[in-house]
């Protein structure tokens, strides 16, 4: 065990202590898978990150540094507040993109592209490993987990990019932030919701904060069910359906955490075929940490 450069990065907002928190080692060379597990476990966050230099192969591709993220009790092949906190935090310790204004990301599913957006990181959604419209068994389970009439649910679809979501919109976002669901019905189901925070039915429409969508994401935990506070890879793969859709503009603000006391913004943004979903990041703590 040797102290490994640390930080604890607050993502998807520019308040700390007000978005989602990630334990980010910045130097995990020569860790074992099992140490990662064990030390993720520990923080007690919802994901921890270690930074390694990129493979040959990865490096041959232009990344910039290769991440390993890990959850309590498994590893993701992606997620996206880890990869905005990873980069984050990597570009703070002195960390230099081959080049300027663009990082390179090497993880589980491959190479993320993340750009630099004044003070915000934005990465480009990865593809969906599976899309289309969910079972009607499922919509059916699902309205009943969340309390809901099964005629509130507008619309749904596979969310799945690595984490395996179900996605469904209801009508608007007092439902959504309204919802206590029921995780003996939800069972092992990880399900994202949205509605619209500005006028029903009339794409591109906003509240007063320019917000267009509140979003709650639900996923089994250790106690139980769990929320996240905010969710990079739900909102990238519900923006992929909702603007594929025809359901959201080719550019939004979504809002998540309002219930657990947060105020997570998420800023996506469809440039050409590639959508980036971005957010501000800030380091709460710095230091050292003995691994």
């Amino acid at each position: 065990m040797h102290q490994r450069p640390f930080k604890q990065v607050d993502v998807f907002t520019d308040q700390p202590y007000r978005g989602n928190p990630l334990a980010v080692v910045l130097d995990g060379t020569g860790l074992t898978t099992e140490a990662m597990q064990e030390f993720t476990n520990w923080t007690n966050l919802s994901e921890a990150t270690f930074l390694l230099p990129p493979t040959p192969e990865g490096r041959a591709a232009g990344a910039d540094y290769r991440v390993r993220i890990f959850c309590p009790g498994r590893e993701l092949p992606f997620a996206g507040h880890p990869t905005l906190g990873s980069c984050h935090a990597w570009l703070q310790a002195g960390g230099q993109p081959q080049v300027a204004g663009t990082v390179v990301q090497e993880c589980g599913v491959g190479l993320v592209t993340l750009r630099q957006d004044g003070e915000r990181l934005a990465f480009a959604a990865p593809a969906l490993i599976k899309s289309g419209p969910l079972a009607e068994d499922d919509v059916a389970l699902i309205a009943r987990g969340l309390g809901v009439a099964r005629s509130d649910i507008l619309h749904h679809a596979w969310c799945d990019n690595g984490p395996n979501w179900r996605g469904v919109m209801l009508r608007s976002s007092e439902q959504v932030l309204a919802l206590k669901p029921d995780a003996s019905i939800l069972g092992k189901l990880d399900v994202g919701v949205v509605g619209p925070r500005g006028k029903v039915g009339v794409i591109g429409s906003t509240d007063a904060e320019g917000i267009a969508f509140e979003v709650r994401a639900f996923f089994p935990g250790n106690n139980g069910l769990a929320e996240d506070p905010v969710t990079g890879s739900l909102n990238a793969a519900l923006a992929q359906w909702l603007i594929g859709a025809g359901l959201a503009p080719a550019q939004y603000v979504a809002s998540q955490g309002t219930c657990l006391a947060r105020a997570g913004r998420v800023f996506v943004q469809q440039d050409g075929d590639t959508i980036w979903v971005g957010g501000s990041s800030v380091t709460c703590v710095s230091g050292e940490v003995l691994l």
